[in-house]
């Protein structure tokens, strides 16, 4: 159950429109870590979770209160700087640790910069349990798992490129086609395909329009930074400024399609499926999932690894 005693509330309905998400904004920077207050609307501020990710990154938690129809409350809390290493550093020191991460419904990727207190306590998870599990992982499988931590940032970015890109490029007709046709010939007895498909085609949208913007301008950029670092020179700020602008817009669409991949995970039941399936629908199902797990690793490599060298490289060279 969430309290709200002691926790200040703003009624954003009492503000002019032009004020209202920058009285927001400047109520959370005054938070301290763990700190929390409540916004009451009259409208869902979903907009405003977005704009806050990419302004401030995923440094918060966003709890609905009430859910209308005629008032909306929100508790935003910020969270506590992360104690010891966080879910992402664990994971991009040894990947294994993600399949104990997902057995709890852990996010690694997006939510990858939480401490594993932090994600625990969100998730009602014994940290004792989840730790215990981690350090289980034998010692002797780790030579096998590829070391992405200590790639130069460059080959990483063109890795990601020519393997993620080029996976989520090859696999959206084909998963466009198996939702569309599950949801057509099976929506009257499983109505949730229906929603299943409209979940992926805007997980598909939202890819389709990310992965230009990091091969046209952030990758480039780490990639200039990266070869002033290597010849000792240093380099002109961007036009953007800090490259945390744009890290931050790519972490926010990167919670966006994880968003639209785990409302798919909820709709069908952790892709468990009926007795009434087909060899399409089998065939669908194992696609999402093959989608679901490239996907996490994508964003891992990006939102753990590439993006802190590459925050790291700016501070070198500019």
């Amino acid at each position: 159950m969430i309290t709200t005693e002691n926790i200040d509330i703003l009624n954003v309905t009492l503000l002019e429109p032009r004020l209202k998400h920058p009285t927001i904004f400047d109520r959370f920077d005054r938070l301290g870590g763990g700190e929390a207050f409540i916004i009451h609307n009259d409208h869902d501020p979903k907009p405003l979770y977005y704009q806050l990710l990419g302004e401030r990154g995923n440094v918060f938690k966003w709890e609905y209160l009430g859910q209308g129809p005629e008032v909306w409350e929100v508790k935003i809390t910020k969270l506590a700087p992360a104690e010891g290493e966080t879910v992402g550093e664990l994971v991009a020191k040894d990947f294994r640790k993600a399949q104990v991460f997902k057995k709890y419904g852990i996010d690694f990727c997006c939510g990858g910069k939480k401490s594993v207190a932090q994600a625990c306590e969100e998730k009602g998870v014994s940290q004792e349990q989840l730790e215990r599990e981690l350090g289980a992982l034998p010692d002797t499988s780790a030579v096998a798992e590829t070391d992405f931590a200590s790639w130069d940032p460059s080959f990483l970015a063109d890795y990601i490129v020519n393997i993620h890109h080029k996976y989520v490029r090859e696999a959206i007709p084909a998963l466009y086609e198996y939702t569309n046709k599950i949801a057509r010939v099976h929506g009257s007895r499983h109505p949730e395909l229906v929603q299943v498909a409209n979940h992926f085609v805007n997980v598909a949208n939202e890819l389709e329009s990310h992965m230009p913007k990091e091969e046209r301008v952030l990758f480039p950029y780490i990639k200039q930074l990266n070869e002033a670092k290597q010849k000792g020179a240093k380099l002109a700020p961007a036009a953007f400024g800090s490259i945390q602008n744009p890290i931050n817009m790519m972490e926010m669409e990167h919670e966006a399609a994880g968003g639209e991949l785990e409302a798919i995970r909820t709709l069908t039941n952790d892709f468990t499926l009926p007795e009434d399936a087909c060899a399409t629908y089998r065939v669908a199902f194992a696609k999402l999932q093959e989608f679901e797990k490239d996907l996490h690793r994508h964003i891992h490599l990006e939102n753990n690894i590439l993006f802190p060298k590459a925050l790291e490289l700016e501070k070198e060279v500019l």
